[in-house]
């Protein structure tokens, strides 16, 4: 254990470190088209993961590619860690988040959220906000976006019991468009609320896509089955290799 920490907090310095040098050379993006600070932020994801990789020994693969639709796009992924808020954006042309109004107000970083043109929601704002982040969020799909939402609204513990929320529905039905499931088991290899990286195979798994033209209760109904049928094969799945790593899967007990 001794030997992922250590690499656990190199890999932690070396990806805000060059957060910050990327924040830093993005800045001539400000005067560019959004798709420029896109580009950075992809470029960032990918860099990201493979150190990563190399320092950490987290594999990544990736299933299901080929089910990736282009053009608008909803996709609903499962949420366990804060991997996947970025490493998610690679994959799509024109990545779209909903994401705090707070994090606007992080200088550079926030700056960036707003020039990519993502869709900032005040909470306390109750029924009103949501409202107006709905109607943003058609207005954006329809403009050939993909918007990347996570169902259950807050990363979950690998094993906690899902909690899919309504408003997810709400969201594809008025956007109109297919939606893509996505699976992942990054909630054993980085998991919330610690700075341990852990090695083994992350697998991030896109499932069949759901068309339009379903109901909000059909669709949360049809997600969340599969969503958390693909999910638990691929923990068992990362489970199993990491009890021949180490004997038995490492902090499990941090992690619910």
């Amino acid at each position: 254990m001794a030997v992922i920490f250590l690499r656990s907090l190199l890999y932690n310095v070396l990806f805000y470190l060059w957060l910050v040098i990327l924040l830093i050379l993005a800045i001539p993006t400000f005067v560019m088209p959004p798709g420029t600070i896109l580009g950075v932020a992809k470029f960032w994801a990918r860099s990201s993961i493979w150190l990563l990789r190399v320092i950490c020994g987290t594999k990544v693969e990736y299933r299901g590619v080929e089910k990736i639709p282009s053009g608008p796009l909803v996709v609903a992924s499962k949420h366990q860690s804060m991997w996947e808020t970025f490493a998610l954006l690679q994959f799509f042309e024109q990545p779209l988040y909903i994401l705090k109004r707070e994090l606007e107000w992080i200088p550079f970083f926030g700056w960036y959220l707003k020039k990519a043109g993502m869709i900032g929601i005040d909470r306390a704002a109750g029924g009103r906000s949501l409202l107006k982040m709905a109607r943003q969020a058609r207005e954006e799909v329809n403009k050939g976006r993909q918007l990347i939402i996570f169902p259950e609204g807050t990363r979950m513990p690998v094993d906690a019991p899902p909690s899919y929320k309504p408003g997810v529905g709400q969201i594809y039905v008025n956007c109109g468009v297919t939606c893509l499931p996505v699976a992942l088991n990054s909630g054993l290899f980085w998991p919330r609320r610690t700075f341990l990286r852990y090695p083994g195979t992350l697998i991030v798994e896109f499932l069949d896509p759901l068309p339009p033209g379903l109901s909000r209760n059909e669709f949360i109904a049809r997600i969340s089955t599969v969503i958390e049928e693909a999910t638990q094969r691929i923990v068992e799945t990362a489970r199993t290799e990491q009890a021949q790593l180490f004997g038995r899967v490492p902090g499990v007990s941090d992690r619910s």
